[in-house]
């Protein structure tokens, strides 16, 4: 029979690396399925925040049917008629700087 007692210390220091190497893997590990977690939520946002952002453009895209409806000249012209804009006055050719 082979006594294994001299050898002894090399088998705890052998288990440490291991213990140790085993620690790091699962550290690893560990940070690699964080990373993975992190990245499937931002995937998952995703489909909400286009929801979002259609939403926003169409409220732009009305938004600027509504200016331009509002600037052009024949909702303008019936502005100037209402009398809560009977102080405006049409400009002369002083006022305005044509260059």
């Amino acid at each position: 029979m082979v006594s294994l007692e001299p050898y002894s210390h090399l088998s705890l220091g052998i288990s440490m690396r291991i213990m140790l190497c085993m620690l790091v893997a699962v550290g690893f590990i560990y940070s690699y399925m964080d990373k993975q977690n992190a990245l499937m939520e931002v995937r998952l946002m995703i489909p909400t925040v286009m929801k979002e952002l259609r939403a926003i453009q169409e409220e732009n895209i009305r938004l600027q049917y509504e200016i331009a409806r509002f600037e052009s000249p024949m909702n303008l012209l019936e502005l100037i008629k209402k009398p809560e804009f009977s102080h405006l006055q049409w400009p002369n050719s002083q006022v305005v700087d044509v260059e």
